[in-house]
Parts: C-alpha cells; sequence; structure tokens
C-alpha cells in the first residue's frame, strides 16, 4: 500500500480497566470511521497508574485484552497497535508488552519493552520501573499493510541504537507507544521523535498519554505522526484525541534516493 492513512491515539488512562478499554474502543472506532487504514493507541492504554495497581491488573497473552483488540481489528478491518500492556507471562515475569494485530484480528506480534524506565527527580517525578517489570530481549519488524513496521515503546526512544536496528531489518516506520512524563516530555519529546525520524528517514507514530493518571503521574501528551524528513505531520491537542496523516512510501523512498544517509553508515567498531 503506497498510500494510506495511519492514527494515533491519545488517552488518559486510569486505574480502571474497563474504562480505558472502553475509551479505547472509542478512539479505534473514530479513527476507522475517519479512513484509518492503521491506528496506534498509547503505552498502558488500559491501566495505568502506581506500580502495584499496574501489577494488580497484569495479564496473560493471550487474554481478556488481547482478545478484545483482536476482535476489534477483525469488526473494523484495521492494522491495530495495541498500544501496550502489563503482560503476566508464563514465566512469571511481568513485561511491558506491545501487540499488533492484522486486519483480520490476527497477532502479528508481541514486542516487549527493552529499555526499562527508571528516572529520579526531586520534586518532580521518581518512577523505577526496572523494580516491577522485566525487560525483553527481541527485537520486533513485522511486515504489515502498511509496511515493514519496527516496534518501540516510550523510554526505547532514548536509544538511537535500537531504531538503527530496526532499519537494518528493513523498518520502514516506527511505533512507538508512550506515556512520556510532563517533567520530560515538555523538552525531548518532539526532538527525540523527530530524530528518530531523521537519522533513520522513517515515519514515527507516536501515540502518548496525556494528563493526569495519580496525584504524581503526569503525562505530557502532544501524540505526534512525523514523516521522514521530520516533519511533524499532525500533533494532538491536549486531551483525549485522534490525530491522522497519510503516510506515502513513495515520499520515503525518494528522501532515502536523494539524501541516502543511511548507506552512507561506515563501521566504526574498530576506530
Amino acid at each position: 500500500m503506497n498510500h494510506c492513512t495511519v492514527a494515533a491515539l491519545q488517552m488518559t488512562s486510569g486505574s480502571d480497566k474497563s474504562r480505558n478499554l472502553a475509551t479505547a474502543t472509542g478512539l479505534v472506532e473514530e479513527a476507522a470511521q475517519r479512513g484509518a487504514h492503521f491506528a496506534a493507541l498509547p503505552e498502558l492504554f488500559n491501566c495505568l497508574g502506581a506500580p502495584e495497581t499496574i501489577m494488580a491488573q497484569a495479564e496473560p497473552i493471550p487474554g481478556p485484552t488481547s482478545q478484545a483488540m483482536s476482535e476489534l481489528a477483525a469488526r473494523l478491518k484495521i492494522t491495530l497497535l495495541a498500544g501496550s500492556i502489563a503482560e503476566r507471562a508464563s514465566s512469571g515475569g511481568v513485561f511491558n508488552s506491545s501487540l499488533l494485530f492484522a486486519p483480520d484480528g490476527r497477532q502479528l506480534s508481541c514486542y516487549r519493552k527493552i529499555h526499562l524506565f527508571d528516572i529520579d527527580l526531586p520534586g518532580r517525578v521518581t518512577f523505577m520501573e526496572s523494580k516491577f517489570l522485566s525487560p525483553g530481549d527481541r527485537i520486533r519488524v513485522t511486515e504489515t499493510p502498511i509496511g515493514r513496521l519496527g516496534q518501540a515503546i516510550c523510554y526505547d526512544l532514548r536509544f538511537p541504537e535500537l531504531f538503527r536496528c530496526l532499519v537494518d531489518r528493513e523498518a520502514e516506520l516506527f511505533v512507538v507507544p508512550a506515556a512520556f512524563t510532563m517533567a520530560t516530555g515538555r523538552d525531548h519529546w518532539e526532538a527525540l521523535v523527530r530524530a528518530r525520524a531523521i537519522e533513520n528517514q522513517a515515519y514515527v507514530i507516536a501515540p502518548n498519554q496525556f494528563g493526569r493518571h495519580t496525584p504524581s503521574m503526569n503525562s505530557y501528551g502532544r501524540s505526534l505522526i512525523v514523516d521522514p524528513w521530520g516533519t511533524v505531520l499532525a500533533t494532538a491537542p491536549d486531551g483525549e484525541a485522534v490525530i491522522t496523516a497519510v503516510v506515502q512510501r513513495t515520499h520515503q523512498a525518494e528522501i532515502r534516493a536523494t539524501l541516502p544517509a543511511i548507506t552512507h553508515r561506515r563501521d566504526l567498531s574498530e576506530m
């Protein structure tokens, strides 16, 4: 598909899983009504709160949330990136996992967040993801109707080597569901999303959480869709929202051909 409409969905998730799923369903339905072929939800869209709340509501895959998202994708005939959820694995660990579904409802991929978010800014934000989640250990690039899609989650955005690995596996688009904090988001969110797009000459679809989830947890919002030149095609306003943009694979091919920076890379390991 050379031209298609993609959507990034912005939410203010809380601890009420039923309410979060209802909101997510409504936003995906709105995206489909607006002609989107692909829609992406934010990080921990089905439950976001204190670590003990996230852990208590972790679920297996397949499980209730993955089944609901599979059925939603099939009903709307849309490729769906189900943000991420807390996955309770059979091994006993809990992962921050992002699920990709085909328009027929098949699960195409499960990416487990590799880089866990540990931050302590006194008086601003403290969150230690590694104390309750386990890191993933596999990179995911999947063939989809909108192109070869590379997956990342939130804090992964700060690690450009991951995105280089995705490009090495021929990713054309990146999807980065996030719950980027207000404290870091106002200065870093757009800069990082645009940087990953520019240096890899790839589209980036970045649905973010917005607003206050707990008294001490506040997400920045401003979900983005950025093209391979680094141009911001769509930005979400404050609040829950659906933003859309058109992805043009021919546009990406032209950029990569006229400024072939990716092919100019050199092996620096022995320099």
